[in-house]
């Protein structure tokens, strides 16, 4: 130990890293078989990762990646590896009927719910009023804690907002007193146009941290690859330490209007921290073995068919 460097002794911060496959599959051009998402998830738990954002219980009409939810996660629920490493599992739901499928489904842990500060963006995704939607994160709450089961709830637009309407960090900071008021202890802000500039993820994550003590907040990023260990790092030194990523950063952000801008690369944080000295609990080989199992998914399930694929 006396000979550990200072970025070494770094490693004593607990850093969550919470892989998104849902996010990631969720605009792939194929469904992925129920067996294949069962076997890659199960490979990532042996691998080191812990927390995964698993599964959708929105309607399968308007997400079919997403329609084998219940049996996938059931199945993964039996990888849950060595006694004292428990694995959380997050099932993403937008309203009441997702709820009970959820918490009717053995081995989702953490109910996810994205809370958007935009009236147009709430109103379009999912015909909520703030008065509603506010109503429907008390019913998680209320719900979730007699189940026994966490709540996770995802703050969108939370770095700018693309529809022309108010915003500024008061605003996001309204909406996490708000939450830790309702009883949620767990936050991501999300950037879901991508946009936010290192020194704006700075600013606002410090100011959303220093106003909601004891609430655990994470970010959910997106960029372009090259843009994305600056934000990752803004993110760190303000005191982030969960990150939302997907492996080899795939996943789209549409909001963008940029094909370019995506998921933040799981590779990414990890070897961003790792330059810091932060233990991840996620080794080089493991990671490796990671981002070809997902670059193979990605091949076999992103095109419609063989002939769609770039040259």
């Amino acid at each position: 130990m006396s000979g550990k460097s200072k970025a070494e002794a770094k490693t004593a911060d607990t850093v969550t890293i919470v892989e998104c496959p849902r996010d990631a599959w969720q605009g792939l051009a194929r469904v992925i078989p129920t067996a294949d998402k069962v076997e890659y998830l199960t490979r990532l738990v042996s691998l080191g990762f812990r927390h995964m954002d698993a599964a959708s219980f929105a309607p399968a009409e308007h997400v079919p990646q997403m329609a084998d939810s219940e049996d996938v996660v059931r199945r993964l629920a039996q990888a849950n590896g060595p006694p004292g490493h428990a694995l959380e599992i997050i099932g993403i739901v937008v309203n009441t009927e997702g709820l009970e499928r959820a918490l009717a489904t053995p081995g989702v842990t953490t109910i996810g719910y994205p809370y958007s500060i935009s009236a147009y963006y709430r109103r379009a995704s999912a015909n909520l009023s703030r008065a509603e939607s506010r109503g429907l994160v008390e019913k998680l709450r209320r719900e979730t804690k007699a189940a026994r089961r966490d709540l996770a709830v995802h703050v969108t637009m939370a770095f700018g907002n693309p529809y022309d309407e108010p915003w500024g960090p008061e605003i996001v900071e309204e909406t996490l007193v708000w939450l830790k008021d309702a009883g949620v202890r767990t936050a991501s802000l999300v950037d879901s146009a991508g946009t936010a500039s290192p020194e704006e993820i700075a600013e606002v994550y410090r100011a959303a941290k220093d106003c909601v003590a004891g609430v655990e907040i994470g970010v959910h990023l997106h960029s372009r690859p090259e843009r994305a260990q600056e934000k990752i790092l803004a993110a760190y030194e303000a005191g982030c330490r969960r990150f939302d990523g997907a492996l080899t950063g795939l996943g789209g952000c549409p909001m963008a209007g940029d094909e370019s801008v995506g998921n933040i690369p799981t590779e990414a944080i990890l070897t961003t921290l790792a330059a810091l000295g932060v233990s991840t609990g996620i080794d080089t080989k493991s990671l490796a073995i990671a981002c070809a199992m997902t670059h193979e998914l990605r091949e076999k399930y992103a095109y419609e068919s063989a002939a769609a694929k770039p040259n």
